[in-house]
């Protein structure tokens, strides 16, 4: 897979670094020519191209009509919509994905502007605080399509709902389904008749919408 991504700055930096380390090809197009000497001895592996990316012609020279993915994650969202939309209607880029820095632009990156996937970093942040305030003792581990399906863990309290009662009978939301249980430092398959005790690590797959449903089952019952 081949990645462009605009954008040197720590988020774009980061990024390729973690591509490369992943097998990915990554050309980075950073215009501030200060940083590409930072940025050649920090980034192994990956390709540095000086210019601005929301030049076409910048672009198609770092070989973006060979790109499966473009990543346009500057500081700047004026920007990152040029990007975007030159990847998307003039070189035809599979995938366009855009970083948005200032959340009230976020009506603007839309799959009409080219952007497959917008990341508003402190949106994302400011939900997975509002998140872990609301679920108690329930963790997130990892966000999937976009946010609506997590897997989270979370112990299971030995007032709960859950303890000392098999899996196949426990009322659990619709869009949800138990993972692994981690009890005693073991993994174990989770069979319907496997029963929770006490203690027990649940890793769940589980709808936005459902987290507050799951944690309760498996959690403190209200009060404590």
């Amino acid at each position: 897979m081949f990645v462009i991504i605009v954008g040197g700055g720590k988020v774009g930096a980061h990024l390729a670094r973690l591509l490369a380390r992943g097998g990915k090809r990554v050309c980075l197009v950073e215009e501030r020519r200060e940083l590409i000497p930072a940025l050649t001895r920090a980034l192994e592996g990956v390709q540095l191209f000086e210019g601005s990316g929301s030049n076409p012609r910048t672009l198609e020279q770092a070989g973006v009509r060979e790109a499966d993915v473009v990543a346009a994650v500057t500081g700047s969202d004026d920007a990152n919509l040029v990007v975007a939309g030159l990847a998307r209607a003039e070189f035809k880029v599979r995938r366009v994905i855009a970083r948005v820095n200032d959340p009230e632009h976020l009506w603007l990156f839309t799959p009409q502007m080219g952007v497959d996937v917008a990341l508003n970093q402190a949106d994302i942040l400011s939900h997975l605080i509002a998140e872990e305030l609301s679920l108690g003792e329930m963790t997130t581990l990892l966000k999937l399509r976009t946010g609506e399906y997590s897997l989270v863990e979370e112990k299971v309290h030995p007032r709960s709902g859950a303890a000392g009662r098999a899996i196949m009978a426990l009322p659990l939301p619709a869009e949800s389904v138990i993972a692994a249980v981690i009890r005693g430092g073991r993994l174990i398959v989770p069979r319907g008749n496997l029963v929770l005790e006490p203690g027990d690590e649940v890793l769940a797959l589980v709808h936005a919408r459902e987290m507050g449903r799951l944690s309760a089952l498996l959690g403190a019952p209200e009060g404590g």
